[in-house]
C-alpha cells in the first residue's frame, strides 16, 4: 500500500523558491510515496515566534495544527527551521494550554524534516541523482542543533554520481541570516556571512549544498553581491537531477 505523506512547503519555497517545491515532490513521488498538499497552510509562525510576538504566533500555530490535523499520514517540511517550530516550539507555546499543548504535541510527533524522512523513515539513501563537480555542505543551525540532524543529509550527498564532496572548514558556524536575527543586528549577521562565503571560497567547491532555504537565500545573497561564482542549491535539487 502507497504511503501518504502531507507538505508542508514553506513561506520562502511557495513565494520564491518554488523549484525547491517541485523537486522535493519529484524525489518524494520517486521514493515510492503519494504526495499531498493541503491548500489552507500557510506560515508555520516562527518569524513572530523569534520575535517574542507569542500570541500572534500561537494564532497562526492554532491555524497549522487545524490545517493538517484534518489530513492523515507524516508531515514532510524541506526545511530544518521550520520542522524545528512544530516539533519544538509549538508544544512550547502551547504549554500551559490544556486544549491546544496535545493537539500540538501530536502534530509535533508526526513531523519529519525533509531528509530526515527520507533517510531514518524510508531507508533511502540513493536516488540514482547526478551531479559533477565539487559539492560542500552547509549545516544549518535548526537542522544541525535544533533537531540533531547530520548523518541524512550527509548521506545523500555521498550517494550522487559524479560529485566529489569537499568539507567547508567551519561547517557547523551559523551563516548568520537566523531570520529576524538579521534583521535585528544586520552588522553581526554581516560579519558571520562574511566569514562564511570565506570558508566557502577555501572548501573551492563551485556548488554549496543547503536544507533550508532561508540559509540558501542569505549565502547566495551574499555571493551575488560580491560577484562570486559559487552557486546554492536545496539538497533536494540535486537529488532530483538525475540526468
Amino acid at each position: 500500500m502507497t504511503q501518504t505523506v502531507q507538505l508542508f512547503i514553506t513561506c520562502l519555497i511557495d513565494t520564491l523558491r518554488p523549484q525547491i517545491g517541485e523537486a522535493v515532490v519529484s524525489v518524494l513521488e520517486r521514493a515510492g510515496v503519494k504526495v499531498e498538499f493541503p491548500k489552507g497552510q500557510t506560515c508555520c509562525g516562527q518569524p513572530a515566534f523569534n520575535a517574542g510576538m507569542w500570541k500572534n504566533a500561537r494564532k497562526t500555530a492554532e491555524h497549522t495544527i487545524r490545517v493538517f490535523e484534518s489530513a492523515t499520514g507524516p508531515i514532510v517540511i524541506p526545511s530544518g527551521s521550520c520542522a524545528a517550530m512544530i516539533r519544538h516550539s509549538y508544544p512550547e507555546l502551547f504549554a500551559d494550554d490544556p486544549k491546544w499543548l496535545p493537539r500540538a504535541q501530536a502534530l509535533a510527533e508526526r513531523t519529519y524534516e525533509f531528509t530526515e524522512f527520507l533517510v531514518d523513515v524510508l531507508g533511502i539513501t540513493d536516488f540514482g541523482a547526478s551531479f559533477p563537480g565539487k559539492i560542500t555542505y552547509h549545516s544549518s543551525c535548526h537542522l544541525l542543533r535544533g533537531l540533531g540532524i547530520d548523518r541524512p543529509p550527509r548521506a545523500l550527498l555521498a550517494n550522487i554520481r559524479n560529485a566529489e564532496i569537499v568539507e567547508l572548514p567551519h561547517q557547523e558556524d551559523c551563516c548568520g541570516f537566523g531570520g529576524v536575527f538579521s534583521v535585528k543586528h544586520p552588522e553581526i549577521s554581516a560579519a558571520m556571512l562574511e566569514r562564511k562565503i570565506e570558508n566557502i571560497e577555501t572548501s573551492e567547491a563551485p556548488t554549496v549544498v543547503v536544507c533550508d532555504t532561508g540559509c540558501l537565500m542569505h549565502i547566495g545573497g551574499g555571493l551575488h553581491r560580491q560577484k562570486k561564482s559559487q552557486k546554492v542549491l536545496h539538497i533536494a535539487e540535486l537529488l532530483a537531477n538525475n540526468a
